[in-house]
């Protein structure tokens, strides 16, 4: 039961978080979803260092780990609205931004990880 506590608060916490960020980003004139980019890459470099840091000597517990990498980044991060977004850009005919979104999210988010997990080592 605790784990299931952990793991909705830290969902909740970033939740809000990216709620936040997309609500400030999100071009609404032209479409771009800089806030769901952000909170994506963000999550990304941030699963890096949490998870890194869990390796790394067991720096982390698993209760921390849940915390923050199931619930805190689950939350924070979005691939529903991702995949929604992308709908939208091929709905209107708009390929080169669905490309550009699409790659951008994938090499930069893995980039992120990595580079997360680096930090730590």
């Amino acid at each position: 039961m605790k784990q299931l506590i952990l793991v909705f608060i830290g969902g909740g916490l970033g939740s809000v978080l990216r709620f936040i960020i997309g609500k400030y980003l999100n071009n609404a004139e032209n479409g771009i979803p800089y806030g769901t980019f952000a909170a994506n890459i963000i999550g990304s470099l941030l699963i890096g260092i949490i998870l890194g840091m869990a390796a790394k000597n067991n720096t982390l517990t698993s209760n921390q780990t849940l915390l923050l990498a199931t619930g805190f980044c689950g939350g924070f991060t979005t691939f529903s609205t991702f995949a929604y977004e992308n709908h939208i850009f091929l709905r209107s005919g708009d390929f080169t931004s669905f490309a550009i979104y699409t790659i951008a999210s994938f090499i930069v988010g893995f980039l992120a990880v990595f580079f997360g997990m680096y930090l730590v080592k």
